[in-house]
């Protein structure tokens, strides 16, 4: 059995998830990349999963599919011998009005975001007892920590998330498993994953302000991306107990004051002033945009 390290990540066709997997391989890490669809995988990754002996294989993970994390799982453990560190990337965001979002909808978020996570630790935790260490590493989001107009259900399952992983590190720190969250917020999302969350909003920007204000955000984006990457593999060798590990920049003041009002009340008004309430013809004008 190799003495070289191993990381499993969910979620690496494309953005953070793949930008994870080549910065963990490039610091000697064996590599299992997974993702939904196979087809999907960039040349980047085919290419270093080629070879008599490779550092990284490619393998499928839906993780709403029970069977498909454990098999990816074995087929880890039976390539490099073991594995070391879990990184639960894969997710993805929806946005709108409660009233817009179908039940099915609400369930595939979660499926996803949430109870994909727990099926996924569930299924590799014997591993980790077994070796007597092993480590988790949860992909969060400010969204996570602070809730924004249109997101109940991005932030509901960040929210799940992070009480999820915060409990679960108390329960396995005994056994020699860590359990940590990296929450990127301010503007460190990969552009993919903006771009869909974005595009994924009621109206597209039209006036000049919204558009500039648009481009700002965006641009936001690609110059900090590489702190996520730094952090991740940061949080899975700094040995630290530590739990969370935000990225980003905090430029309305938004984890400040989650973590640092004097009352709830404070807080609140301070988040209130960035967010005028919705009106009913809002919501109904969202609803239109969904049928269309």
């Amino acid at each position: 059995m190799s003495n070289t390290r191993t990381v499993l990540i969910t979620g690496t066709s494309s953005g953070i998830g793949l930008a994870t997997a080549k910065v963990f391989h490039q610091n000697g890490w064996n590599v299992v990349a997974t993702l939904r669809n196979l087809d999907a995988a960039r040349p980047e990754l085919v290419a270093l999963a080629k070879g008599d002996e490779p550092r990284l294989i490619l393998e499928r993970l839906d993780v709403t599919d029970a069977a498909q994390i454990k098999a990816a799982i074995e087929a880890g453990i039976r390539q490099f011998g073991k594995i070391d560190v879990l990184v639960n990337n894969a997710g993805y965001a929806q946005n709108g009005v409660l009233e817009g979002i179908s039940s099915e909808k609400v369930k595939e978020q979660f499926a996803v975001n949430v109870f994909g996570v727990m099926d996924t630790i569930r299924a590799i935790l014997p591993h980790f007892r077994a070796n007597g260490s092993g480590g988790v590493i949860n992909i969060s989001s400010g969204a996570g920590l602070w809730a924004l107009p249109l997101g109940t259900m991005y932030s509901g399952s960040k929210f799940a998330l992070e009480g999820f992983t915060e409990a679960l590190s108390y329960e396995l720190a005994s056994q020699g498993i860590f359990v940590k969250s990296i929450i990127p917020h301010g503007g460190v999302q990969e552009t993919e994953f903006a771009t869909r969350f974005i595009g994924s909003t009621p109206t597209e920007p039209d006036s000049p302000e919204e558009k500039a204000q648009y481009k700002e955000v965006m641009d936001a984006y690609g110059p900090l991306v590489m702190k996520v990457y730094a952090s991740r593999l940061r949080a899975a060798t700094d040995g630290s107990d530590r739990l969370r590990y935000t990225i980003g920049v905090d430029k309305r003041g938004f984890l400040a004051k989650r973590y640092n009002s004097t009352s709830d009340e404070d807080y609140m008004q301070f988040m209130r002033a960035f967010f005028p309430p919705v009106n009913d013809e809002d919501v109904e004008a969202w609803k239109k945009t969904q049928k269309s």
